[in-house]
């Protein structure tokens, strides 16, 4: 079936939906299988109507497919057994133990022996594991927790679980637009046609009668038709030609817009992007002829019930189809708790969030400065004060602005999509672009003199897939630019000063919204063909116009100048006012500003407060004051995820508002103590609330998988410390931060931890660690080549079934007692490097100790399969990232091979190491595999040609050889390395390769290092000394945040022993970001975690643009000179 019949079938379902024909979207669901609708899957499960619940699920896979679904069927079958016995009802019980339960016996026996012999108890709560069954709601409830997870994780059910984001009645809305096109190539069209019947075209009769012959002199263009339409056909595909509804947004606006509006030829520059052919002739539709109505509402008294079930209802009270299955909300979702008050210095003009790091806070001020906030430490980053860069004779129109007019302001900062770039516009001529290079650095990109008089709007945007910069200003012209500064595209149309920019795009086509302070709007194409729009917006003044996140709803929000504030939804397909929300108060003397997050909510700041808005609802949700003290027209901007909001103060400020997950994300916050660290201009200008409002329980949901993702920028720090704003000594920094040391743990008691129980009688050396990628389990692999599983129970003391500190999990093993044990014959381990890697599914787990690769079922603990027979010896594995049956295998005379397991062939062979190769690690984003090796070598390969890109040594201190193992692991961004050495931890720009931080042991933590990992989210690092101590530092500064002892580490028998025991390797949990487990040298296994009360390990420390307490850069260096050099 093509795409758009899948379509076709979604706006069938949405319609039956509306309709209330109930039984049909079930049936039309499991008939087509393209959505399955988990809340009617619940409802059949809460009411055990078991029949349907697998009628249901046949419609989407079946008990055979794969290990996802057979645990789905088992655990429905299983159910609906037990309650039947608990029924007492022995008869049925037997009927589903052989016709439904005996399919399993075939894959696991000893289950089916087992569940057999609960026919013999009395009560089945005898048996052991079945003692905590409740009653039949209960286990239900439990159950259907189980099967959601199952289905989630369900390949077969991928693309399946969501319904498609569409307005109301969209098909009716396509049916009356067709019969307005219908009607627009009419030969004698009438002013009130009427419509009988849709299964045939509508044309209306001559007014003659209908045998009236045509006249000869008939313009043509009055004939002209669009290019055949095929029938929409129950197998045939749709047409090709679909370009037509994919403009659909601009179509809409261009039918009713103003029929003297007149098409001003754009003046364009030299353009480099080419422009698709089709994207001119998508927004041209067929002229009506003279007498016939732009658009018609076919409506007569005959025909008016047909007409209401025809055109779209846009009753706020609707709700269609896909609403009715998003997941509830509250008003606690909304960020509505003040958690801080920051002082910028100068009243703030505009605000914006990094896109993926989501407590990065960008801000421009009134007096022309730039700012970064990571709010999470309440901390400014980085301050740019305003400066013209250039000073050149290009720059004298500039120059002449500003000595006789006001001081220059910030009107716009904004991110680009991928938050490597900022943008910065100016009321005066300029625009300023940086790169952002890391958590205190933005570089000097470039400085444009883009418009006569001020640039009043900023946003970046992809056409053709090239980033470009699009501006607008006083000179009433729209500009578009590249990176570097070169004008692509120059709009002109408008007849007031460009107010607002709203670049987008629907599927293949962009194009760019503007609205001017004449409250004309307009549509632009990246053409030369002119504005596609002429419109008017409420108010006829300022308006500012967004998208909500999904990109599929157009809101608006302006005053008019007689201070009326409009905030209204557009509806895109017909380019009129979808809806107007009620709830401004009063007369605004400015304009009102406005945000979109969640795609659910709106907020806009009026009369010292913010308002909120469900999209859906016309009526004000709710407001807040935030406690005062906030602008009358305030500024505000949401974070990303909709959890933080932004909003701006009179004194020159703004507050932080968060919701519960927005609290988890910002709770890393200082202690009063801390402000005596920062700058001088940082503590002056930093100011807490005293009046933080105490945080009381909320009810909502707040998923583990939502704490603050990483940013997804190169980390590299001025080691010159261009923001510093008076020269300071080594002396005063010591002073300033006396009072700030890495946090000690030196107690058990101090944190959380768990010592692994191990069954096994014969102990050996940890040499690989890994946690499941569910979190449910961990992974050892010894030196004899053995591996053990451990797993976490789901039950009261641990409700989700994630590894954790506080509850001791099992040792798991099947049923059959079998070993995960690698081929060691002929093997010296004493020699052999063992290895090891799990699939992203956790179904199988790859491992080798001196001998043949094994590949392990993670169910049976059965070798599936063994390959890559030494000599040479595995001695490093990785999975392909984006094809499990590619393996990247280091060997051990040096070279890399790349093996596809399900041909059983070597693809390429690697040469590039002088040594054992120590380290692989791949990097989607730039399509490389980097490789570390025994030699202190670091080679880049191209994943396309396997071709060696690069190779560089690792730098090491004097006098050191290059011996030891050399780690290598990308950071969550995919741009950053870490590498890991016994004499240094250091981080790689991997596009460059060259070094941006490097850390090397010194005071407490002087022994060599054993192992180093990045945490889950990338903004810490784990690593482990010789010495048994560990060090948890900051990822991007590569400081010290915390040390935990050896007595924290190790069982009293080992702190008291003879033999030196120690932490041999390090491995991080894919959820948690502050839990780690160790893998010792004496065979045992521990889980550590700070304790809840705590809930991370330690503070940021301060940064002080590379001194810190009283050492310039020792302990981390950003130069690429020696280890030896950047040491003491």
């Amino acid at each position: 079936m093509t795409s758009l019949s899948r379509e076709l079938v979604f706006l069938i379902l949405q319609f039956l939906d509306e309709e209330k024909f109930k039984e049909s979207v079930h049936k039309l669901e499991k008939e087509s299988g393209f959505f399955f609708n988990m809340k009617y899957f619940e409802e059949k499960v809460q009411a055990g109507e078991w029949e349907e619940v697998e009628k249901y699920l046949t419609g989407f896979t079946k008990v055979d497919d794969n290990r996802y679904s057979m645990k789905i069927f088992f655990e429905i079958r299983k159910q609906k057994y037990l309650e039947a016995l608990d029924r007492q009802d022995k008869a049925k019980a037997v009927e589903i133990l052989v016709g439904d339960l005996k399919v399993f016996s075939t894959f696991n026996e000893e289950l089916y022996k087992e569940i057999t012999q609960l026919l013999t108890l009395t009560n089945f709560r005898e048996n052991e594991q079945l003692s905590k069954y409740g009653d039949t709601k209960t286990a239900r409830s439990i159950m259907l927790i189980e099967l959601k997870k199952l289905i989630e994780a369900n390949p077969l059910f991928r693309d399946k679980l969501v319904f498609p984001t569409l307005r109301s009645s969209r098909l009716r809305t396509l049916i009356n637009q067709s019969l307005n096109w219908q009607h627009q190539l009419c030969k004698n069209p009438k002013p009130n046609p009427d419509i009988k019947t849709l299964f045939t075209d509508h044309t209306c009769a001559p007014p003659n009668g209908p045998l009236a012959p045509t006249p000869i002199n008939l313009p043509i263009a009055a004939l002209a038709k669009p290019a055949a339409y095929t029938s929409l056909g129950a197998h045939g595909p749709f047409p090709p030609v679909a370009a037509t509804a994919n403009a659909n947004a601009l179509a809409g606006w261009m039918a009713n817009a103003s029929a003297s509006s007149s098409v001003q030829a754009a003046v364009a520059t030299a353009s480099t992007i080419p422009v698709p052919q089709n994207q001119v002739s998508i927004l041209k539709r067929p002229k009506t002829p003279p007498a016939t109505p732009g658009m018609v509402d076919y409506q007569n008294a005959d025909h008016e019930q047909l007409m209401k079930r025809l055109r779209p209802n846009h009753s706020v009270e609707e709700m269609s189809y896909p609403v009715a299955r998003q997941a509830s909300w509250s008003l606690d979702d909304l960020p509505r708790t003040v958690t801080m008050t920051l002082h910028q210095g100068s009243s703030v003009t505009s605000m914006d969030f990094h896109p993926s790091h989501h407590t990065l806070l960008l801000v421009g001020s009134n007096n022309g400065e730039i700012t970064l906030w990571e709010l999470s430490l309440r901390e400014r980053l980085v301050s740019k004060p305003f400066k013209l860069w250039d000073a050149s004779a290009s720059m004298l129109p500039f120059q002449a602005a500003a000595v006789k007019d006001a001081p220059i302001s910030v009107s716009r900062v904004t991110w680009s999509p991928d938050g490597s770039f900022v943008g910065v516009a100016f009321t005066k001529h300029l625009i300023h672009l940086y790169a952002y290079t890391g958590s205190n650095d933005l570089a000097q990109r470039i400085e444009v003199d883009a418009h006569i008089g001020g640039v009043n709007d900023l946003a970046f945007a992809h056409p053709n897939k090239q980033l470009c910069i699009v501006t607008c200003g006083d000179d009433k012209l729209i500009k578009v630019w590249d990176t570097n500064g070169r004008r692509l595209f120059t709009f002109e149309g408008h007849e007031a000063p460009v107010y607002s920019i709203c670049p987008h795009h629907k599927e293949s086509i962009q194009f760019i919204f503007s609205t001017a302070v004449d409250g004309k709007i307009k549509a632009w194409l990246y053409d030369n063909m002119g504005s596609r729009v002429d419109y008017d917006a409420p108010g006829h003044w300022c308006t500012t116009m967004l998208y909500s996140a999904d990109g599929s709803r157009l809101f608006s929000c302006g005053t008019s100048k007689d201070g009326e504030s409009f905030l209204v939804e557009w509806n895109e397909s017909e380019g009129a006012i979808k809806r107007t929300y009620n709830g401004f108060r009063k007369k605004s003397a400015g304009v009102v500003q406005f945000d979109t997050t969640q795609n659910r909510f709106l907020a806009a700041g009026e009369d010292g407060q913010v308002k909120f808005w469900d999209m859906d609802n016309i009526n004000l949700l709710a407001s807040t004051d935030a406690d005062g003290g906030l602008q009358g027209l305030p500024r505000l901007r949401f974070n990303k995820e909709g959890n933080i909001l932004a909003v701006t103060t009179m004194d020159n400020g703004f507050k932080i508002l968060a919701n519960a997950t927005g609290l988890r994300s910002l709770r890393a916050i200082e202690t009063p103590a801390f402000e005596a660290l920062r700058t001088p201009i940082e503590s002056a200008a930093v100011k807490v609330s005293a009046s933080s409002v105490n945080v009381s329980p909320i009810n909502c949901k707040v998923e583990r998988s939502s704490p603050v993702r990483p940013s997804p920028i190169l980390n590299g720090v001025d080691p010159v410390g261009r923001n510093v704003e008076r020269p300071r000594t080594v002396e005063d920094v010591t002073d300033r931060t006396r009072q700030w040391q890495p946090t000690e743990i030196l107690d058990t008691v101090q944190c959380r931890s768990v010592s692994l129980p191990d069954s096994m009688e014969s102990f050996s050396k940890v040499i690989r660690l890994l946690y499941t990628n569910s979190g449910v389990g961990i992974l050892a692999l010894g030196s004899n080549g053995i591996q053990k599983l451990w797993k976490w129970a789901r039950n009261e003391h641990n409700p989700t079934g994630k590894a954790t500190a506080s509850v001791v999990p099992q040792q798991w093993q099947p049923n059959s007692g079998l070993l995960m044990t690698n081929d060691i014959s002929g093997v010296n381990l004493e020699e052999a490097v063992p290895c090891i890697a799990l699939s992203k599914n956790d179904s199988y787990v790859m491992s080798a100790c001196g001998g043949k690769v094994s590949l392990f079922n993670m169910m049976t603990f059965k070798v599936m399969t063994t390959f890559m027979q030494p000599p040479p010896a595995s001695t490093f594995l990785a999975f392909h990232p984006q094809d499990n049956n590619i393996i990247a295998i280091g060997m051990e005379d040096s070279t890399i091979h790349i093996y596809n397991v399900r041909v059983d062939e070597v693809k390429s062979k690697l040469k590039g190491h002088q040594k054992r190769i120590t380290g692989l690690a791949f990097s989607t984003n730039l399509n490389i595999l980097v490789s570390s090796g025994a030699d202190a070598q670091l080679c880049v390969w191209s994943i396309d040609t396997w071709e060696k890109r690069k190779s560089i040594p690792l730098q090491l201190p004097a006098g050191r050889s290059p011996v030891g193992d050399t780690r290598v692991q990308f950071h969550s961004d995919q741009l950053r390395l870490l590498v890991v050495h016994e004499t240094q931890l250091a981080v790689y720009d991997a596009l460059k390769m060259e070094r941006i931080r490097q850390w090397v042991p010194q005071d407490a933590l002087s022994a060599p290092i054993s192992c180093a990992v990045y945490s889950c989210n990338s903004q810490l690092i784990y690593a482990t000394f010789c010495d048994a101590n560990v060090g948890v530092f900051d990822a991007d500064t590569l400081r010290l945040r915390c040390r935990i002892a050896p007595s924290v580490c190790l069982s009293s028998a080992a702190l008291s022993g003879n033999q030196a025991v120690y932490p041999f390797v390090v491995a991080t949990h894919p959820l948690e970001p502050n839990q780690f487990a160790v893998g010792l040298t004496d065979g045992s296994v521990r889980v550590i975690e700070p304790t809840e009360s705590e809930g991370k390990w330690g503070s940021s420390p301060p940064v002080d643009n590379g001194i810190l307490n009283g050492r310039t850069a020792s302990s981390s260096t950003t130069s690429n000179h020696t280890a030896d050099q950047a040491q003491r």
